[in-house]
């Protein structure tokens, strides 16, 4: 009698679950991207060890990084300092979110416009505005400073908000994020009536959520950090913004303490931090998505 013998049949791993060799390549792109990451946060670093060392060690040769003793009471020298930390912290995100929200509506706007809208000029006028971004600021900001001294708007947030409501930037990165949308969408949404209107509303904005929240966060960096625009038109005392206030802290000749600073700097950050370290994975997707289509 023939012995039957069954042949014990593996499963077949799944296709996703195999592991893919590590190669050279790989080894070296990782060890490149760990150094690079550790050279960035160095400078982090370095500054959170300051703002815990008492003012001596600042100074010290050579500069060590751990302080020897940790001084808490750093962080609450700013805000007992003649410097308003709070209101100055409260001025800058007010003007903040105004620019920030204000961007999101415009560059939106304009992204769509040269992205599904035909018009006459639009190329030229596009490429006209891609040019602006070679422009520096300083250049433009005798004209920006004369018309607002002629609304009368100097030493009011007004002046800061109302030249950063549009961005060159903002309009390119939402046109990409557009136009690499697929037409289908547009084409169905005609099909059934929807105007331009509509279809922004209905369609292009509920898809453009990578986008918008890559905008804001980038917005919101810049104009949080920015220093040259309301040290131009900001000159009250109650009006300035936080890096105003941090440049005051610094003292004469830069005779104020550094260990104050570094900790008002600390807490200055922190909004950015967190807001970028929440919506990271948003910028890697909108700004790989805005490249994958002219």
């Amino acid at each position: 009698m023939a012995q039957t013998q069954t042949a014990v049949i593996k499963p077949k791993e799944p296709r996703g679950k195999r592991k893919k060799p590590v190669s050279i390549g790989d080894i070296i792109s990782y060890t490149i991207l760990t150094i690079a990451a550790i050279l960035v946060m160095m400078p982090l670093l370095w500054m959170f060890s300051t703002s815990l060392r008492p003012t001596t060690e600042s100074f010290q040769l050579p500069p060590a990084w751990l302080p020897t003793q940790f001084r808490i009471e750093n962080y609450l020298a700013p805000f007992e300092s003649s410097v308003p930390f709070v209101g100055l912290f409260i001025n800058s995100m007010r003007i903040t979110v105004a620019v920030t929200l204000g961007q999101l509506v415009t560059c939106s706007l304009a992204g769509y416009a040269f992205a599904r809208l035909r018009f006459p000029g639009r190329d030229l006028l596009f490429l006209l505005l891609l040019a602006s971004l070679m422009v520096p600021g300083q250049v433009t900001i005798i004209p920006i400073f004369l018309l607002m001294r002629d609304l009368g708007l100097i030493d009011n947030p007004l002046a800061i908000i109302l030249p950063g409501l549009i961005s060159a930037f903002g309009v390119f990165l939402m046109r990409q994020f557009f136009k690499q949308m697929p037409q289908e969408l547009f084409d169905a949404a005609r099909v059934d009536g929807a105007g331009h209107i509509r279809s922004f509303m209905q369609i292009a904005l509920p898809l453009a959520g990578p986008a918008m929240a890559t905008l804001g966060i980038i917005t919101f960096n810049a104009t949080w950090n920015a220093y040259f625009l309301p040290l131009i038109f900001l000159n009250s005392w109650h009006k300035m913004t936080l890096p105003q206030g941090i440049a005051l802290l610094t003292g004469y000749m830069g005779s104020g303490n550094p260990s104050v600073v570094m900790a008002a700097v600390t807490m200055a950050i922190l909004p950015v931090l967190m807001i970028f370290l929440a919506a990271q994975r948003w910028i890697i997707e909108a700004l790989t998505r805005s490249g994958i289509k002219g």
